[in-house]
């Protein structure tokens, strides 16, 4: 592979700027501190993610690190340690073009209970299921932890990482990172609701009336060219 291959097709559709917004924007929304947490998307044969060591402050879309699924890659920066967990998800999720992952404070603190979120409001449905799964913990960067990651997001959009983070992904960069935005919300607000007593969890008969609700929430009519 060549430099020319790696920034001629992300630099054309605008991709890598696309992620070094999305770095920054999870940055200043507090969900990545220094440079615990990174982000990628699906591109070609491959992916683009960000360096290892990486401040969201100043990674430039030119950082971004192109690389293929088994580890290859271009360029004098190397790739987040946390490549076999992206690699890994593009692999198993065909829908999946973008991934985000960070040590976002309430999900983070949840998933050092080694619990899933579980159904406490029905937007817990946004995510795929009637709860976030928590993967179990295994050292970062491996690729045992990215089997498990893939394992807990088996119909889902998102999963915690115990003792560690939170993983998510969605169809574009911006996509994956609202998904963390929210998961990071529900994270929080499920431990305040902890804290007051005992959250009522919402049945299966109530999430499948939420899925269904999910599958046109959000969409606005088609105008009508006429």
């Amino acid at each position: 592979m060549t430099e020319s291959a790696m920034t001629t097709p992300a630099m054309k559709t605008g991709l890598a700027a696309q992620l070094a917004q999305v770095y920054r924007e999870l940055d200043q929304a507090g969900l990545i501190v220094a440079s615990a947490g990174n982000v990628s998307a699906r591109e070609g044969t491959g992916m683009l993610i960000s360096p290892t060591g990486a401040r969201a402050t100043t990674t430039t879309a030119e950082a971004m690190v192109r690389m293929e699924y088994d580890g290859r890659h271009e360029g004098a920066l190397l790739p987040s340690s946390e490549w076999h967990m992206h690699a890994e998800i593009y692999r198993r999720f065909p829908q999946a073009a973008a991934v985000v992952h960070t040590h976002a404070d309430a999900a983070t603190a949840l998933a050092c209970l080694g619990e899933d979120l579980p159904a406490f409001h029905y937007m817990i449905a946004e995510f795929g299921g009637d709860e976030v799964r928590c993967a179990p913990y295994t050292t970062f960067g491996t690729p045992e932890l990215a089997m498990l990651a893939a394992d807990a997001l088996e119909g889902r959009t998102a999963c915690l990482l115990a003792n560690h983070g939170m993983i998510c992904h969605g169809r574009t960069p911006e996509a994956a990172m609202i998904t963390a935005q929210r998961l990071e919300s529900l994270c929080r607000q499920y431990l305040l609701a902890r804290g007051a007593g005992r959250p009522r969890l919402l049945n299966t008969a109530e999430m499948a009336l939420s899925h269904r609700r999910y599958r046109s929430y959000g969409q606005q009519p088609e105008k009508d060219p006429t």
